[in-house]
């Protein structure tokens, strides 16, 4: 009868290997450790010591009395945080809809080869590479009703010709979504052509001898093998919209009255102008939840599904 032989494992090889693994990751680690003190004490201590202080009765300096759940409810209670919320809502559904759809369609256009693909990447992604601030300025000069687009048209013999949105209460949130777009549509073409490089040719063999036409292969084809990209655009968008700040102190101040008031600007203004740290902080407490609570489901998806199926 054949023996099986067994292997005994050698213990002093395995522990001499692990030993030299330690050692050549213990310079990549010591490297990264002053790294890592600063997200844990800058990054991660600034965010719990502002969850704190919203539990507080803090106005000029901090204190760290408790008040409970006291500054939520006046902060749900403020007609102005109020307004700032609907104004981010309507900006982010039109902002994030408004660069998909507008980055999509300017992806398939420079997908198709045209001539000089080269220059026309560049112009619609120059506006991402400029800041909120300058991008803001722009428009509210292009936008003025006594200096930009409705003096221009006048001036070209159309005396009737009216586009004062930026000084209409009821429309001016919709020239911050527009300034928006102009902005963000460019980052969300480059994000989407990468992915639509990726495609194989042999899928569009395939719909060319089915007979089936081209916008039902994007549509039905195309962009669900683009999900990927559409998240991680759909992401970082979700997350600028969070943070609007500086592009509408840039064009409106907030204005006019409190028409395009946004919940960052809420806490500045509350935490510099107002003397009120612990309502500002409540304020950026709940922009955190926000901010988490988009970042949550796409970590998941990205990085802790894929180790659990493969586990």
């Amino acid at each position: 009868m054949a023996t099986i032989p067994i292997r005994v494992p050698n213990l002093a090889a395995s522990r001499t290997t692990a030993r030299s693994r330690i050692r050549k990751r213990l310079p990549a680690a010591f490297a990264l450790l002053p790294t890592a003190l600063v997200v844990l004490v800058v990054y991660i201590g600034c965010m719990l010591w502002t969850v704190r202080l919203s539990f507080t009765s803090s106005t000029l300096l901090p204190k760290l009395d408790w008040v409970g759940l006291a500054q939520y409810s006046r902060l749900f209670a403020n007609d102005r945080f109020l307004t700032s919320v609907e104004n981010i809502a309507i900006f982010g559904v039109l902002f994030i809809s408004g660069c998909l759809i507008l980055g999509f369609l300017l992806a398939v256009f420079i997908d198709q080869n045209v001539r000089g693909e080269g220059v026309f990447r560049t112009v619609f992604l120059y506006p991402y590479a400029m800041s909120f601030v300058v991008t803001g300025v722009a428009w509210q000069w292009f936008l003025n009703p006594g200096l930009g687009l409705q003096k221009l048209v006048r001036d070209l013999g159309f005396p009737n010709f009216t586009f004062d949105w930026i000084v209409n209460q009821d429309m001016a949130i919709y020239t911050i979504v527009i300034a928006g777009l102009w902005h963000g549509a460019g980052l969300t073409m480059a994000i989407l052509l990468a992915g639509l490089r990726g495609v194989d040719e042999d899928l569009w063999k395939a719909a060319k001898v089915d007979g089936i036409p081209t916008w039902r292969v994007y549509v039905s084809i195309v962009l669900p093998l683009l999900r990927p990209m559409v998240i991680t655009a759909t992401v970082l968008l979700t997350t600028g919209v969070v943070k609007l700040y500086d592009l509408v102190v840039a064009m409106t101040l907030g204005g006019p009255g409190i028409a395009t008031e946004v919940p960052a600007k809420f806490v500045m203004d509350h935490l510099f102008e107002r003397n009120n740290i612990a309502l500002g902080t409540a304020t950026a407490t709940i922009m955190l939840i926000a901010v988490v609570s988009v970042l949550a489901p796409w970590v998941y998806a990205r990085y802790v599904r894929p180790q659990g199926r493969h586990a």
